[in-house]
């Protein structure tokens, strides 16, 4: 009888139109068979022919054929029939993609079905066969997915390969690739080449090949390899023969692990051989399926040197290829839905399947238990493993080895892991705060250049040591050096320095005047990566206007000073960090600090301090080194917004809170205090101290440190990202409306007062024009006033200070909420002020001294230089702010500040020009000259306000020029100035700076400014008030009461020659901006001069 496999084969024959013959035998039970021979020589040629469609038909009817004589022929029928039907297919399969699809898709996947069950069912050829047939199936990318999907694929090609193993002692070479080992040898290459193929890959790339909705059987099957190496194989055979013992005896696979990574692939004989594609590009097929055509192929190669990778492959064992494709099919299902995550969870229950993952040495059994774990880390909905903290410690154990062997994709996949344990896990939590810290330093310090680790690691750190449980101090100061090279490295990146910020924060809220070190430190590396920008900035471009050049001069000497900070700070942090360690010489190279002092800026130091005797530094010398770094800082940063963007980055606004809300020095010298009288005859030393060495008496100047924080968080209070972050601040805000109002103890300085309420107004007007009109920058820079370090505010504390520019511009449903504190202040338009009133201070004057009264005054005995405002308790009366706001109370008063000097011993500046230009710039932008001003200025300030008149006309701001509607003089060079005269003269030794030159006597250039303002005054636009001195004022003082005076303004240069001139009596160039009591005509003219004014610009 024949049998229905002949109508395929006649059908297959007939589409190929090859030629066969046919032998008729008859087998016992009465069945006839008909044994097909094939011309092997025709064997691919033929069947490429086929088109997808003819394909798919011909193993659908092959698949009926089978079946047929799979439910109706004996056993011999059966074997020799599946034998022909897999040979066939592999044929097929082996042609090219096209007929690769129409294998998969015939009858509905029941051909792949067979395929995958007779590989651990049969023996011999049959299994040989249809394993050649699935390895070009599972080696096409386009099919891959459809092969390994089919119900129990997974389950049947892992008895397939743990009947595979070697036997023991077996002597077989790996370069025997006979026949019946051919096939098998080819699948598990391709399967091995599928499992490593996506270990180099990011979780987000990673795209499952397995079904969504998997069968529990499956699961369990992949469950028990992973954990036990082995699963229970039904129908295996105990053959003797190497041949014929259920595959046992496997070959010519190999596995070997190169520096970390696992390569697989196929043993080579010493015959090459040559693939020939049909109808396919070399550049279309992938890899492994062009290693197994070369490996199929009868051909003898014409270019070996493509085709051998020698050398690389060894006998392969069952534990190698089984439980790694085990792993895999976990991976691929936990990423293919949240079912599948449950079915795992459900039979993994204790989690040792994952552990023992983990455990594996195989890299690409971590690499996907490693996403296992975190897969299931990640689903919220799932219950939380009780293994999790086992898993942790794997997981750490996985990233320090792979990071030992620079495998950067498992350390990333295992870091992933690793952070949702520690997130979620208390235990793993605890498990890594009390053992895992050193370990994380290790890897931190190995992976240094690779951000993405770096990133993870720093995450990690933040969640340790920012939640419920924080670093210690011995801790924190081991992981300082770190921090700091994940907020300054070149490779960092925000989130990195994100994280570092947060960490190093809490360090510092942790442990107070102990983490000095790790601040100044902090402060000092800041200050040494803005020089190196700062010199690199200076240097672009040696071509520049004559302005230019000053301005570089003017940078330049910034750049000068702050380099000689630098290497104080630095010397400063070394010195405190010995000292708190409490380290000999012998010593230094082995404590917790050390890897903070290993870095720049502090290696030289450090290194001079292990030859030379350890120097003693107490609280006021680190206060007085970090208050110089401060300073510093800000005047390299006033005035580039790309520094400003840089030390925002960089964390400067963690450090600045520090400062403003914590007495960190002031604790430290009550602790050296404390040390020092418990220390064995502390009394005497502390007596012998005294008498010998003032220094121990100082009090370390935590309030400059405070002031100085508070200006450079006004200038940093103009940048959109410093903005948020104070506002996320409620702590800050609140602080700094207490301080404005002058609640704090520690901000009873006015400059502190006025840096505090404008930081909060540069910050609330911003944020309330964004939320109710544009995102815009530029329109809301046009909106809100913008208040930097230049300008001060008097008296902050009054109710119209917290009311934005909104309000100026009559927006009543704006009043009293632009503090974002609710302040419960209510203001009518009838009580905010409509008129401003703005102090310029002249030549080595300032903000406040200039207006101050000495408390002790009772002549006109003063030096050019004051010092009232430097010296402690002498603060004096400053009369705008207690007298002239309560006799006139509706204005806003300002005082400006900027940097003048007699010579250019005393420093850099810029000529009037330029400061006139700065000042005009920064008026406008904090929204003054937007109503009525009046300017009171004193000396040289009187200058500047009329270049700034003059420049705003130039500029076509009309506004500011109309609004300006008086200026007072007090004892202004109009026509120049004999103290300009001397240094000029004498130009060689006294070196005059650039704004000298200009205040010479019958200077063009200030009769020009002085007839502009004349025409100002003619037209009736601007009001005029001047202050004669009469009184010669002493320049130089000396012994015995001695004295160099001169006249500095005379009467014809004091008197504009236009407006009221008032004549002081007995009063100098210094005093005669300073009136003895509110009767002093110094006063009592200035405040008619503005009342009148004001009657008439209501």
């Amino acid at each position: 009888m024949r049998v229905e496999g002949l109508e395929t084969l006649d059908y297959l024959d007939n589409l190929s139109q090859r030629e066969r013959f046919t032998e008729h035998l008859l087998f016992a039970g009465g069945y006839h068979f008909d044994l097909i021979c094939f011309f092997s020589s025709a064997l691919l040629q033929p069947l490429s022919g086929l088109t997808r469609k003819e394909t798919g038909i011909a193993a659908s009817v092959l698949w009926q054929s089978l079946s047929s004589v799979m439910s109706s022929a004996n056993y011999e029928v059966r074997a020799g029939f599946e034998l022909k039907v897999a040979a066939l297919l592999a044929d097929i399969a082996a042609a090219n993609a096209s007929r690769r699809a129409a294998i998969v898709v015939a009858g509905g996947g029941k051909v792949v079905d067979w395929l995958l069950e007779t590989l651990p069912s049969s023996k011999d050829g049959t299994q040989a066969e249809a394993a050649r047939a699935l390895a070009y199936l599972i080696a096409d990318p386009n099919v891959s997915n459809d092969v390994l999907g089919r119900p129990h694929a997974v389950p049947n090609l892992l008895r397939f390969i743990l009947s595979c193993q070697p036997k023991k002692h077996s002597r077989r070479s790996s370069l025997d690739i006979s026949d019946s080992l051919k096939g098998r040898s080819m699948l598990v290459a391709a399967i091995m080449d599928i499992v490593t193929s996506n270990c180099d890959i990011e979780k987000e790339s990673f795209k499952p090949s397995l079904p969504a909705d998997a069968d529990l059987r499956d699961i369990l099957a992949a469950i028990e390899v992973v954990e036990e190496g082995g699963m229970h194989v039904d129908g295996t055979s105990n053959g003797d023969d190497d041949e014929n013992d259920s595959g046992k005896g496997i070959t010519g696979i190999g596995i070997k692990i190169l520096e970390g990574k696992t390569v697989l692939g196929l043993s080579r004989t010493s015959r090459l051989m040559e693939v020939e594609h049909d109808s396919e590009s070399a550049d279309d097929i992938p890899k492994t399926l062009a290693l197994l055509n070369k490996h199929d192929s009868l051909s003898n190669a014409k270019n070996s040197s493509n085709a051998v990778v020698p050398g690389l492959w060894d006998d392969l064992h069952c534990q190698h290829v089984a439980v790694p494709f085990a792993a895999w099919a976990l991976a691929n299902w936990a990423m293919a839905s949240e079912l599948n995550r449950s079915h795992i969870q459900e039979l993994d229950r204790d989690g040792q399947a994952i552990m023992s993952a983990l455990m594996e040495p195989e890299r690409s059994v971590k690499w996907h238990g490693s996403l296992v774990a975190r897969l299931l880390l990640e689903d919220r909905n799932l219950p939380l493993n009780d293994s999790v903290s086992d898993w942790t410690s794997s997981l750490l154990s996985t990233i320090s080895q792979a990071s030992s062997n620079d495998d950067i994709s498992l350390a990333l996949v295992a870091l992933s892991a690793f952070l949702l344990s520690i997130e979620r896990s208390p235990e793993a939590h605890r498990f890594v705060m009390e053992k895992g810290l050193q370990k994380m330093r290790d890897i931190a310090k190995r992976t240094a250049k690779h951000q993405q680790v770096q990133a993870s690691l720093a995450k990690a750190l933040e969640l340790l040591a920012t939640k419920d449980t924080h670093l210690s101090l011995e801790e924190s100061q081991k992981w300082s050096g770190i921090l700091l090279s994940w907020m300054f490295g070149k490779s960092s990146s925000d989130p990195i320095r994100s994280s570092a910020t947060k960490i190093i924060s809490c360090i510092l809220e942790d442990h107070g005047a102990s983490s000095i070190p790790i601040s100044q430190g902090w402060l000092a590396v800041m200050l040494n990566e803005i020089l190196s920008f700062s010199k690199r900035s200076s240097t672009k471009g040696d071509s520049q206007p004559k302005s230019g050049k000053v301005k570089t001069q003017v940078d330049e000497s910034n750049i000068l000073l702050a380099s000689q900070t630098a290497n104080q700070l630095a010397a400063a942090v070394v010195n405190i960090a010995v000292k708190q360690s409490e380290i000999t010489e012998e010593s230094t190279d082995n404590f917790q600090l050390l890897d903070l002092l290993n870095m720049e800026p502090f290696v030289g130091p450090f290194k001079s301090l292990k030859k030379d005797n350890i120097l003693k530094i107490d609280a006021a010398d680190s206060a007085l080194a970090t208050l110089r770094g401060i300073k510093a800082l800000t005047e390299l940063c006033a005035e580039d917004t790309l520094c400003q963007d840089k030390i925002t980055d960089f964390g400067i606004l963690c450090l600045l809170r520090r400062f403003l809300l914590c007495d960190d020095y002031e604790k430290l010298a009550a602790m050296e205090a404390y040390d020092a009288s418990r220390a064995p005859e502390g009394q005497e030393r502390n007596l012998n101290d005294q008498d010998n060495n003032q220094s121990s008496l100082r009090v370390a100047p935590i309030g400059h440190i405070r002031r100085h924080a508070a200006r450079l968080l006004t200038v940093l209070s103009l940048l959109p990202k410093a903005q948020k972050v104070i506002l996320e601040d409620k702590t800050l805000c609140k602080w700094l409306d207490e301080c404005a109002k002058g609640n704090i103890p520690g901000c009873s300085d006015a400059k502190i007062q006025s840096y505090a309420r404008a930081t909060l107004l540069n910050v609330l007007c911003n944020r309330k024009t964004r939320r109710n009109n544009s995102t815009d920058t530029e329109n809301v820079n046009n909106v809100c006033p913008r208040y930097d370090d230049v300008i001060f505010l008097i008296n902050p504390e009054l109710p119209h200070w917290r009311s934005s520019r909104l309000i100026d511009q009559s927006n009543e449903s704006s009043l009293g909420e632009a503090d974002c504190l609710n302040d419960t202040d209510k203001f009518s338009l009838s009580e905010i002020p409509q008129v401003d009133v703005v102090f310029i201070h002249g030549l080595r004057g300032g903000p406040y001294k200039t207006w101050r009264i000495a408390e002790d005054k009772t002549s006109t005995k003063s030096g050019l230089v004051e010092k009232i405002d430097q010296e402690a308790g002498k603060t004096g009366t400053f009369w705008p702010g207690e007298w002239l706001s309560a006799d006139f109370p509706k204005a806003r008063l300002f005082t400006l500040k900027y940097k003048t000097n007699l010579t250019q011993w005393s420093g850099a500046s810029l000529p009037l020009q330029e400061v006139s230009s700065m000042l005009l710039a920064k008026l406008v932008a904090a929204g003054i000259g937007d109503r009525p001003v009046v300017f009171v200025t004193h000396s040289m300030g009187g200058l500047v306000v009329k270049q700034m008149l003059y420049q705003a006309k130039k500029q076509n701001n009309e506004n500011f020029l109309k609004n300006t509607v008086g200026i007072v003089f007090y004892s202004c060079p109009h026509f120049g100035s004999k103290l300009a005269d001397m240094p000029w003269r004498m130009g060689l030794v006294l070196r005059p700076a650039p704004s000298i030159g200009e205040l010479r006597s019958g200077s063009p250039r200030l009769v020009e400014l002085n007839d502009f303002i004349r025409h100002l005054h003619k037209k009736g636009k601007l009001d005029v008030l001047s202050f004669c001195e009469t009184k010669l004022t002493p320049i130089v003082e000396g012994y015995g009461g001695w004295a160099f005076r001169m006249e500095i303004v005379p009467l014809e240069s004091a008197y504009p020659g236009f407006g009221e001139l008032v004549v002081l009596e007995s009063t100098d160039h210094i005093n005669s901006c300073k009136p003895l009591s509110k009767n002093d005509p110094s006063y009592t003219e200035t405040l008619d001069f503005l009342r009148k004014l004001k009657k008439h610009y209501p």
